[in-house]
């Protein structure tokens, strides 16, 4: 039982392992083909590349071809990735950060209370 265990755990990793390599390899074609009428086509071609594979059983050869993906997708990555301009690296990125303790911001503008 121990056996059949391990192997669907392994399984489960390497399930994952692919999940997250197609996300990433996924975002990073974005990042090569900003436009969308551009980065259809080559999102298709990955997804192309993903199911031809699907339905490989042998676990050494599914780790093998994991760990060529994940190679080349290192190669191929984009060397200055689109960043979200409010996200962490973005170029509004705590443009207006919160202030000091101490100091008091009132939004009443102009509006006094008599």
């Amino acid at each position: 039982m121990s056996g059949a265990a391990s192997y669907l755990a392994r399984r489960a990793a390497q399930k994952e392992r692919v999940r997250i390599l197609y996300r990433r390899a996924l975002k990073d074609t974005l990042n090569w083909a900003v436009h969308r009428h551009l980065f259809y086509p080559d999102a298709d071609a990955l997804r192309e590349r993903f199911d031809a594979n699907k339905n490989v059983e042998d676990i050494e050869t599914i780790d093998r071809m994991i760990a060529d993906g994940e190679a080349q997708h290192n190669k191929w990555r984009h060397p200055d990735p689109y960043i979200v301009p409010w996200a962490p690296g973005g170029s509004k990125f705590t443009r207006n950060p919160t202030p000091p303790s101490g100091i008091e911001i009132v939004y009443d503008y102009g509006r006094e209370d008599h």
